[in-house]
């Protein structure tokens, strides 16, 4: 028998091609302790902090903790479902979670998982959950309306794209109700909404989504959600999770916005983590890094370069207050991150006046920059007016006799905190609040009765879009309030007091 010796070198250079080493190169763990959906390991020394790590059953889990001989294992699922001694592997990547059009009008879990019942999201697109914000060179001013539908706070505390302007207040004050406006209005505007739900009662954030369906603005807002009984783990990732899915609208080139409902809720959860973890604790035990929490979290709002493609991120962070203590920890770590605060009290809330702002602490740091220039020009002093209109009301009620400008002062300003008032999920065209603003500052109402304003701005504005059409028309296409302009609104305010009957 004869050998040839150039098939058998043929073969052998095909299996040498086709050879493909199925050795499983990994490293693992041992669980040493489990409990309080935090996890112990021993073994994993090559870990980096973030990284995601992988229990048996395929529980996934994050390394929060670099000790000498250990890693401390935040569990992102069933931590009753894992033992001591069992195997834990190390994935070599950071959390990602499914991002893009697939997401929106969806109710998701902190990971992507859906919490719907409407079946998996399909997109091929992800991104990580923790990125480094974006840095000076990468941005450009805030420049751009965020209209929120709210004449409150589009007068007085404007917000821009690419802005954070934090909602804060007691409990049961409203804050919520806000962000809901705020996400309404957008409607048409191609803005894409997530709304972040951290430790809210699983029946609130059900109102929520029911209100955002019926007034179709679920078909651009996902509901990132960690209730209540959702672990701390999940609770601490969802507002970082809700900022990763918006900055996939953002980096493509358009505009996102982002409520955190809320981050007092957040911090607790950290809180929670980090003394299982046995972190040293700091004020109001709190870790010291939790302003760090915030910051490089809120960090990531912002208007991009041109050179970027021009998206933004804008974020309404909410807080709690207890017994209105702004002063408190967490309120002034996160009113020292953000562009402005809008200050809801309780005592103006039960006294019918909604939304509920104090016009003296709340504040827009971006302000006019980000205001509709008609609204500028007719609102400019509003908030200082009405500030100053609430110490004069103090005085007032000592029951001193007023002299005719003040009395005419007082006057003015009860008329102007009636026609701020707005019901809620109602949200308002920025022409129609350039007109009532006009009405207010000019001193238009100053003859109305107060308990008329409100119908004499509502039968005002059908006045102005059915009979003076080209008024509302003008102001919407150039947004700039001229002399021409104001003449034709002086007018017509002339020709509606005519016929408004204020005796109903």
């Amino acid at each position: 028998m004869k050998f040839k010796a150039d098939e058998i070198a043929s073969v052998i250079q095909k299996e040498i091609e086709g050879f493909e080493a199925q050795i499983d190169v990994r490293e693992v763990g041992q669980v040493l302790e489990v409990g309080d959906g935090i996890a112990r390991v021993y073994g994993l020394s090559g870990v980096m902090a973030g990284e995601m790590v992988e229990f048996p059953g395929g529980i996934i889990g994050l390394a929060f903790n670099l000790e000498e001989d250990s890693v401390g294992v935040i569990i992102l699922g069933d931590y009753l479902a894992i033992n001591q001694g069992d195997e834990v592997k190390s994935l070599g990547k950071l959390l990602s979670i499914p991002v893009g059009d697939a997401t929106l009008g969806r109710v998701v879990d902190p990971l992507g998982n859906p919490l719907d019942g409407k079946g998996p999201i399909t997109t091929s697109d992800s991104r990580p959950v923790e990125i480094i914000a974006p840095g000076v060179s990468e941005r450009q001013p805030v420049c751009e309306p965020m209209q929120t539908g709210i004449k409150a706070v589009d007068a007085m505390t404007p917000i821009g794209r690419g802005q954070r302007e934090l909602i804060i207040g007691d409990r049961k004050t409203g804050k919520t109700a806000i962000a809901i406006d705020a996400i309404l209005n957008q409607k048409n505007t191609g803005v894409k909404c997530f709304y972040v739900a951290v430790g809210q009662k699983d029946s609130s954030v059900a109102q929520v989504i029911e209100i955002l369906r019926e007034n179709g603005a679920m078909d651009y807002t996902t509901v990132i959600m960690a209730g209540a009984s959702a672990p701390a783990s999940l609770q601490y990732l969802a507002p970082y999770s809700g900022t990763a899915m918006a900055e996939h609208f953002m980096f493509g080139g358009g505009h996102a916005l982002v409520v955190y409902d809320d981050l007092s809720k957040q911090a607790q959860a950290y809180r929670e983590l980090s003394l299982l973890m046995r972190r040293p604790p700091g004020r109001e035990a709190y870790p010291g890094d939790v302003f760090y929490c915030h910051s490089r979290l809120l960090e990531r709002s912002s208007k991009l370069s041109d050179a970027l493609g021009g998206g933004s991120l804008t974020s309404l962070p909410i807080i709690e207050t207890l017994e209105g203590e702004v002063s408190a920890y967490i309120p002034t770590n996160v009113i020292s991150i953000t562009d402005g605060q809008i200050y809801l009290q309780p005592d103006l809330f039960f006294a019918g006046q909604r939304p509920a702002m104090n016009a003296g602490i709340s504040v827009s740091r971006v302000g006019g920059a980000a205001q509709v220039k008609a609204m500028k020009k007719v609102a400019g002093g509003l908030r200082l007016d009405l500030a100053a209109f609430r110490e004069l009301e103090a005085f007032a009620q000592l029951g001193t006799d007023l002299d005719a400008s003040t009395q005419s002062q007082l006057d003015r300003g009860y008329r102007m905190v009636e026609l701020l008032k707005q019901g809620q999920y109602k949200p308002m065209h920025v022409v129609d609040q350039v007109l009532s603003v006009y009405a207010g500052t000019r001193g238009y109402l100053d003859s109305i009765p107060v308990e008329q304003v409100a119908r004499w701005e509502e039968e005002f504005l059908q006045f102005i879009r059915e009979q003076k059409r080209e008024i509302w028309s003008k102001l919407d296409e150039t947004g700039e309030l001229d002399d021409e302009t104001d003449k034709a609104i002086e007018s017509a305010i002339g020709d509606f007091q005519k016929q408004f009957d204020g005796s109903q």
